[in-house]
């Protein structure tokens, strides 16, 4: 059975096969790193990669291996797409420029995506346009760089059964433009979640990282649904900077698996300082999985969702009502869009 699942580990392949065990342990997860270690050498040779650091666990992951793969000739690239959470790219700089070293390009882009994405709001083509422009801003630093031909991604195994079933476009999947320069580096495609956090605690990486949220590599622009404002953009930041607030401040964020605001392109009616305020209706979402194919909803606290519901209405602007999702996965899938 190990030299099976050894093949399977190091398989071009994107189907997982039946016969390939869970990474539940750190020896399981240690052999499962010295099998990608061994593949990536031999992939990348002496060719210098780049990758995209978002900073999510799946990113951080790859980067980890690909830095005990081969070391300095992997270029971290941190795209600062204006849709990112409060504080993101700051942290991400942080943690992998100043704490760990890493060879690390930081790029804002914000102006470049946003005028892209203005008046697009087919959540497909959001996708698309996102993924696209990330793989133009990349052949673009490549360029910079003598010999680099590789292009690291933390694809994981939902994310090709989703594009496959057409569930949705994911930008490391179906996403891509066809002209892409770069051959993919995906050590973590036949994965799932719990198997990368295992990875990922075994390559020693920070338990803050290894066990952060899920963000989706579009960011921010499947929770600003609908054709994205700035000011809707920034009103989906601070609401779930409140939220991921009041989750940790309450013991949730190591016991819920993911949990975020969604700021629709809708808007009712309410009341502030005594005056009629027609402004948007900020949706709750929090859920439990283990994969990520399927998932149940966090009961919260009543308490809670109402202080965390009056912080969004009193200290968000745009903001005057506030629900909770309580949609299961299946009917509807984890983000919105």
């Amino acid at each position: 059975m190990a030299d099976q699942r050894s093949e399977y580990y190091a398989s071009s392949e994107n189907i997982r096969p039946d016969s390939m065990a869970r990474i539940e342990t750190k020896e399981q997860a240690d052999k499962f790193i010295d099998e990608q270690v061994d593949a990536l050498r031999k992939q990348i040779g002496d060719g210098k990669v780049l990758l995209a650091l978002s900073g999510g666990v799946d990113s951080s992951v790859v980067a980890a291996l690909l830095i005990k793969a081969v070391g300095k000739q992997l270029t971290c690239i941190h795209v600062n797409h204006g849709l990112m959470r409060k504080g993101e790219s700051e942290m991400v700089v942080d943690v992998f420029k100043k704490q760990l070293g890493a060879n690390l390009i930081y790029i804002d882009a914000t102006d470049r995506f946003l005028d892209l994405l203005a008046g697009v709001a087919e959540p497909e083509k959001k996708r698309k346009i996102i993924g696209g422009e990330f793989i133009k801003v990349f052949d673009e630093e490549a360029a910079k760089i003598d010999g680099v031909g590789f292009l690291g991604q933390g694809t994981i195994y939902p994310d090709i059964l989703e594009s496959k079933d057409g569930i949705k476009a994911h930008h490391n999947v179906g996403g891509l433009p066809e002209d892409v320069k770069l051959e993919l580096v995906e050590p973590l495609k036949l994965l799932f979640k719990d198997e990368v956090r295992v990875v990922g605690s075994a390559l020693g990486l920070p338990d803050e990282m290894v066990n952060r949220q899920p963000f989706p590599g579009p960011g921010l622009g499947v929770r600003c649904t609908g054709a994205i404002t700035r000011d809707r953009l920034e009103a989906v930041r601070e609401s779930d900077a409140i939220l991921r607030e009041e989750f940790k401040n309450a013991g949730l964020d190591k016991k819920v698996w993911q949990y975020f605001t969604v700021v629709p392109d809708l808007k009712a009616t309410g009341v502030k300082d005594g005056k009629r305020a027609f402004e948007w209706v900020c949706i709750i979402r929090a859920v439990n999985t283990t994969d990520a194919m399927t998932a149940t909803i966090e009961r919260i606290d009543w308490e809670l969702l109402e202080k965390i519901s009056y912080r969004i209405t009193h200290e968000v602007k745009g903001i005057n009502r506030c629900a909770y999702d309580i949609t299961a996965k299946p009917t509807g899938t984890i983000e919105f869009e």
